[in-house]
């Protein structure tokens, strides 16, 4: 699997889920647990990935709609 997007943002995360899950695309979302360990504050960020053959399919959706993504290569 590979990162497509890091957020601090959950509503960023549970968003970009969605419109993956609508095209098909599956994901996973790391760190979402990170806030016990922080003291739930929002510090860390979490991550979402993505399968290596989705990818660019992936980048394509999520830029099309205005998420933006960090170059993670």
């Amino acid at each position: 699997m590979r990162e497509l997007l890091r957020t601090n943002d959950p509503t960023v995360l549970a968003y970009a889920s969605a419109l993956l899950q609508g095209e098909g695309i599956d994901c996973f979302p790391l760190d979402v647990h990170m806030s016990a360990m922080e003291g739930s504050i929002g510090v860390l960020p979490r991550r979402l990935m993505v399968r290596e053959q989705d990818l660019q399919r992936a980048r394509a959706i999520m830029t099309d709609l205005g998420i933006e993504l960090q170059d993670n290569e």
